[in-house]
């Protein structure tokens, strides 16, 4: 018996034919999207069409990425042949059309060095991996085509133009404006002046006009100055990625899914930080929708100098979280931030794994629960959610910079 193998078709559909009855069956796709999971006893090539056809045993089984299945194959005694039909317009490279399409599909890997005292396995989805270096490109694409799906706004080649205006920290300011600038939107950006200067700098290179507010009133002075700038301007239009049902939406249909297809369905435990309740909520509700038994556990952003509550509408968001949570059964993991620098720092030196703080507090949180002597033999997956570079002004990189400051000219 040969490995699973897992088989993944877009903008296509399936096609069964069982020789023995020489009846034929059709899978529909399912919101677009169909996947289906075997266990192959052995592979044909045909001359004729050489990678989309095999020759399937009795042991196999479908399931979607998606919650509803128009039709599925039951289980042949005798062999089946499988094969897959494209739309013929549908381009045979693998180049992506513009820099949207490449968001998603980050890939998984095993941590190994810092597992000491583990029982379970624990593998991280790098969010860092993502064309702007963090998962909030996902919601910044979602949010952006989400608005645009319903005429609320309109790029530069369907006049007026709209001016995007987003109150930000950073990462999700960032996505808006890449996206926004592949898009040809204005993209202005309010944001606390306590905002190291790197991040402006990767603001402006992306085009976004940046408004600082003071800093003493945190994210909810710049929350307010967006919404000014929203009443005073013509054509702007604010996200408000706290309330936005965009944000859980896009983790719920592809952030989960991406998750059980790379395990397999084998996962057992989601571990992922909250900042607006977004991943966490999109992601854990579709791996409890596939495995009800499947545990989710959060924690808040340690680096973060605002408690949560002091976010305009971050319960609107979290709320939903907390609900989750509670009939799951892990409690909220509380991570400090000397934990959470110490473990971005191991991290680098023994994965080679240039993540951010809110990475090296997700992995202390699911290192914790991968020793506790009930998860033996499980699968964690844990969400690193940005990359390390983007934090070289931050405490995580203090003492490289001291020494640094040391070196003298040969």
């Amino acid at each position: 018996m040969r490995a699973a193998h897992e088989y993944r078709k877009e903008e296509s559909f399936w096609k069964i034919e069982w020789y023995r009855s020489e009846k034929q069956a059709l899978v529909m796709e399912s919101d677009g999207v169909m996947a289906m999971e075997i266990l192959l006893e052995e592979e044909y090539s045909s001359a004729n069409n050489p990678h989309d056809t095999i020759i399937l045993g009795s042991k196999w089984k479908w399931w979607a990425a998606s919650p509803k299945v128009i039709a599925a194959a039951a289980a042949a005694p005798s062999p089946v042949v499988i094969s897959s039909s494209r739309q013929e317009d549908v381009d045979p490279v693998n180049i992506a059309q513009d820099v949207t399409q490449l968001i998603g599909n980050t890939p998984m890997v095993y941590l190994n060095k810092v597992v000491q005292g583990c029982v379970a396995n624990v593998a991280a989805k790098l969010e860092s991996m993502q064309p702007c270096r963090s998962v909030k490109d996902r919601i910044g694409l979602s949010m952006i085509s989400d608005a645009e799906q319903r005429g609320a706004i309109s790029p530069a080649k369907v006049p007026p133009t709209t001016i995007l205006v987003e109150p930000t920290s950073g990462n999700t300011g960032l996505a808006i404006a890449f996206v926004g600038a592949s898009k040809g939107y204005k993209v202005i950006v309010t944001m606390p002046a306590s905002i190291n200067v790197e991040r402006r700098l990767l603001l402006r290179a992306f085009g976004a006009h940046i408004v600082l507010t003071h800093p003493a009133k945190g994210i909810k002075g710049a929350v307010d100055k967006a919404k000014q700038i929203v009443q005073t301007t013509p054509n702007a239009f604010m996200f408000q990625q706290f309330d936005n049902p965009a944000n859980a939406k896009v983790h719920f249909e592809t952030t989960g899914p991406e998750i059980w297809e790379d395990t397999m369905g084998a996962v057992d435990i989601f571990v992922a930080g909250i900042g607006t309740g977004g991943t966490i909520t999109g992601t854990g509700r579709y791996l409890k929708m596939m495995n009800r038994n499947i545990k989710v556990s959060e924690l808040y952003d340690a680096h973060l100098s605002l408690k949560p509550t002091q976010f305009i509408s971050y319960k609107n968001l979290a709320k939903v979280s907390s609900t989750l949570l509670k009939r799951i059964g892990y409690p909220k993991n509380k991570v400090s931030n000397d934990e959470a620098v110490e473990m971005a720092r191991k991290l680098v030196l023994e994965e080679g794994l240039l993540v951010g703080i809110s990475s090296g507090a997700a992995a202390v949180a699911a290192l914790a629960l991968a020793r506790r002597p009930e998860n033996t033999g499980k699968l964690i997956t844990v969400m690193f959610p940005s990359f390390g570079e983007r934090y070289l002004p931050t405490v995580l990189f203090h003492s490289i910079h001291e020494e640094m400051r040391r070196f003298q000219q040969c």
